[in-house]
């Protein structure tokens, strides 16, 4: 299923984003850091299509977008998201690093410490992005 193969994707990225830190390419880890997040909403997203249904045509289209917030609600996750902001402090810092996170990072320059930030957003043991969406995939 598309969701099993979009969920190794998310995990392949970090793994490879912790890779691409730990040898100082600074540019290419925060990249797959946030691109782990878009492909584990994107799970999300696919758990949520039912094959005995069409969807809707603009859905379609709108989940073809690298927005981080855009995809928090085509997921369904939004009023989660909300609810676990203003529950979880950790979560709250983790995900205002995360969120504004979009494909045009791979033509920036990231440096070390904003690098490590995104990564530690997404994998923190206390409100990390990634653990929180796996609750949902």
């Amino acid at each position: 299923m598309i969701e099993k193969l979009l969920q190794d994707l998310a995990n392949s990225r970090i793994k490879e984003s912790k890779v691409l830190l730990n040898n100082n390419c600074f540019n290419g880890a925060y990249y797959l850091a946030g691109y782990a997040i878009e492909c584990a909403l994107k799970a999300c997203i696919a758990k949520n299509i039912k094959a005995s249904e069409i969807p809707d045509k603009k859905f379609i289209n709108d989940i073809f977008t690298h927005d981080v917030k855009s995809l928090v609600k085509l997921a369904g996750l939004e009023v989660y998201r909300r609810i676990k902001e203003s529950t979880d402090p950790d979560f709250s810092i983790n995900w205002a690093i995360v969120k504004d996170w979009n494909e045009g990072a791979r033509y920036k320059e990231w440096p070390k410490q904003e690098a490590t930030q995104i990564y530690e957003a997404i994998m923190d043991k206390k409100g990390g992005i990634l653990l929180w969406i796996q609750q949902y995939w």
